[in-house]
């Protein structure tokens, strides 16, 4: 009964506007109301299959004229960097979760040790967490790739230069061939696989059913893949497993090129742009940073293994103060703060003060902030700047729009994953806004 209860308590109107109006911008809350509905309250990631409206322009040049010259460099090096993941990947590797030479993500890089639960277990019990964890990891990324699959369609689309729109059809073939892979790699290997975080069904759902070409190249070849592409490289410097490494290194020369691609759509377009249409991409970018971070918190694996143990509540402060997600934040620095500020989105509106040691270049600028409380509610709803730096830059924008943030009721919800035992253990832009 109590549950239920949480439940409903979600469906409060205060309730859901707090999770998409920590920035004060109504405009940015409106857009973003359904899919936080869709993704945050009903849930829709957790059904086996969705279906989201896309009300999108599609736009035609009967010209067929190749007048952006740096997107057709970038053209022409996609279609010499082509690779076939069935015969350039060794997939004979054996892949076992439990060998300890060949560590998938090394236990120190995780939030695994800052567990109280976790430290009392046997060896034999944290290898099948750390196998839980970077299955949940690796599940994300598979879900990530499917939503930049469909987001890379829509963009070629409706993107106006044919330069655009032919290198926009080499990325929907990178996407294809990423979903191809990590998918292969979860149900072959590792044979566990999570659904989709709420906070990226968020995300992805935004990015499907807005009409703005510029929010879909915003959303996902500056924020989405540009986080993705320092967690790959993370993760690949940091893994022993030699067809993971393999496999990383492959999709991230892929990635660098998508980034590169959104930058280049982007630059011009947002220097020109209105000042109150440019504070709102500004405020969207803020908000896809939140729920970028909130997907961190991991849920899904929580659910699994430690909601039993502990609240939802501990869990997302733990999480939140450890190296894990300090490390999340300087990724969120180093990949996404340079490129915000070539597309002229990092003003001094949105980026507070920090700590040097923020960042790894020790620059006192600060990414698109996170808002503390994370969507999942439970999070401390007060901390500093010097333990979250992401925290200080809502509250900066709140104050600005004379909002108060109120706390947020917790949840809990179990049932989270898909879950199969491993058969072995192998292991000139466009004008439309529609």
């Amino acid at each position: 009964m109590t549950s239920l209860l949480e439940r409903a308590s979600e469906y409060s109107p205060s309730h859901l506007l707090q999770k998409v109006l920590r920035t004060g911008n109504v405009r940015v809350a409106l857009n973003l109301l359904g899919p936080a509905m869709r993704g945050l309250v009903m849930h829709n990631g957790k059904q086996s299959a969705s279906d989201m409206q896309a009300s999108h322009m599609v736009h035609f040049d009967w010209t067929y004229q190749r007048d952006q010259p740096e997107l057709r460099k970038l053209y022409e090096l996609a279609k010499v960097s082509q690779w076939n993941a069935t015969t350039d990947l060794d997939w004979s590797i054996n892949v076992d979760p439990y060998d300890s030479r060949f560590d998938l993500f090394p236990e120190r890089m995780s939030p695994l040790p800052d567990i109280p639960a976790y430290r009392g277990l046997s060896e034999r019990e944290k290898q099948t967490h750390r196998h839980g964890l970077v299955s949940w990891m690796l599940s994300q990324f598979l879900h990530g790739e499917q939503g930049a699959l469909f987001a890379a369609c829509q963009v070629t689309e409706a993107i106006q230069w044919l330069d655009g729109k032919l290198y926009g059809s080499t990325q929907v073939v990178d996407e294809g061939r990423h979903v191809e892979v990590f998918y292969r790699y979860l149900n072959e290997k590792l044979g566990k696989l999570y659904t989709v975080n709420d906070n990226l069904y968020t995300l992805i759902d935004a990015l499907m059913t807005d009409g703005r070409w510029d929010l879909k190249f915003l959303g996902m070849q500056i924020m989405i893949e540009g986080l993705a592409l320092g967690a790959f490289g993370t993760m690949r410097q940091t893994s022993r497993e030699p067809l993971l490494r393999e496999l990383l290194k492959y999709v991230i020369t892929d990635e660098a090129r998508h980034v590169h691609y959104g930058v280049v759509a982007l630059r011009e377009h947002y220097h020109t742009l209105p000042e109150k249409d440019r504070r709102e991409r500004e405020d969207w970018a803020f908000e896809v940073a939140v729920l970028m971070r909130n997907r961190f918190f991991a849920h899904e694996f929580y659910d699994e293994f430690y909601g039993q143990t502990m609240s939802r509540k501990q869990w997302d402060e733990l999480i939140l103060n450890s190296a894990y997600m300090r490390n999340f934040r300087q990724t969120m620095f180093r990949r996404l703060v340079p490129n915000l500020k070539r597309i002229n989105l990092m003003s001094d509106r949105i980026r507070p003060t920090t700590p040097p040691s923020a960042c790894s270049s020790g620059s006192t600028r600060r990414p698109p902030p996170s808002s503390t409380p994370p969507t999942s509610s439970a999070t401390p709803t007060h901390r500093s700047s010097s333990t979250d730096p992401l925290a200080s830059a809502a509250a900066n924008l709140r104050r600005r729009a004379g909002l108060r943030r109120e706390p947020l009721p917790g949840t809990t919800r179990a049932g989270s994953t898909y879950s199969r035992t491993a058969s072995r253990r192998s292991g000139s832009p466009p004008t439309s806004t529609a």
